[in-house]
């Protein structure tokens, strides 16, 4: 098994019950833009407190590399957000979720990572459960406008970067921590000042205030591993298994809702075991 796959396995888990979390406030009237600060204003404290009571927050490049990710990750949710807005779902949320494609690249283009047979075979096959789990819903085909194609490709990119991001602040000798810790600085007062923009304060609804809590620990958790793992293993391997978290939300799908389960969510979850099983080969 490939370094580092164990801890992106559970930063996976992590993900995808975070996902979950996410996909269920927003059931219940939740606003993105509400969300993402709710979520920001438990998860900064958390990992200053854990960098604090593990001593392993330190200041200086890593923490930096840590406040570049917090630009793109609020630059790729923002425009996630608004993409959603004037594009459909079924084309837009597979497309974000092909970022990792862009990490893999970065990683063998600029770090050298080796590009093994295991490897280019893991990144065919979770494209294709991203597209057969996530997109084609019934109905006609949807469209899209050119804006929103262009969002989600900005939004992609970016996200893709932040991985990479957090690959170079561990080869600078950043902890989890530190890395993190950099993110939220930057994130939560970027998140907390868009939502007070739009809506010309902060009205949340009451509800939101433990979803952002919720997720904002298991986000933690996945980081905080996914980082962890980052630190000893490949970034074209071990990003790609942690966001086949979408798995584990069309399990709970299945499982919890009661879901149905479909040739196309059959064949989209064994397309995700062949990807993750080629990744841990490579």
């Amino acid at each position: 098994m490939a370094e580092g796959v164990g801890l992106a396995l559970g930063a996976m888990i992590f993900y995808g019950l975070a996902d979950w979390v996410y996909k269920y406030a927003a059931a219940r009237g939740v606003q993105a833009h509400h969300f993402l600060p709710l979520q920001a204003f438990f998860f900064a404290p958390g990992i200053y407190l854990y960098g604090l009571a593990t001593r392993t927050l330190v200041f200086g490049a890593a923490f930096a590399w840590g406040m570049c990710a917090g630009v793109l990750v609020f630059i790729a949710l923002y425009n996630f957000a608004r993409s959603l807005a004037s594009g459909a779902v079924s084309l837009v949320a597979p497309v974000f979720r092909l970022s990792f494609c862009i990490t893999a690249a970065l990683a063998v283009w600029l770090l050298d990572e080796p590009l093994t047979g295991w490897k280019v075979a893991g990144l065919v096959a979770a494209p294709a459960a991203v597209w057969l789990l996530l997109g084609g819903g019934p109905g006609p085909a949807p469209r899209a406008t050119t804006t929103s194609v262009l969002r989600v490709l900005v939004a992609t990119v970016a996200m893709g970067m932040v991985s990479f991001v957090y690959k170079l602040g561990t080869l600078a000798g950043g902890s989890p921590a530190t890395v993190l810790a950099g993110q939220a600085s930057v994130f939560l007062p970027l998140a907390t000042l868009f939502a007070l923009l739009r809506d010309r304060g902060f009205r949340p609804l009451p509800g939101g205030w433990r979803y952002g809590a919720t997720t904002a620990v298991l986000l933690l958790f996945g980081l905080v591993m996914l980082l962890a793992g980052l630190a000893r293993g490949e970034a074209s391997v071990l990003v790609p298994v942690a966001q086949l978290s979408f798995v584990v939300t069309a399990g709970l799908g299945i499982v919890v809702m009661r879901e149905p389960m479909t040739l196309r969510k059959s064949l989209g979850l064994a397309f995700a075991v062949a990807a993750l099983a080629c990744l841990a080969h490579s």
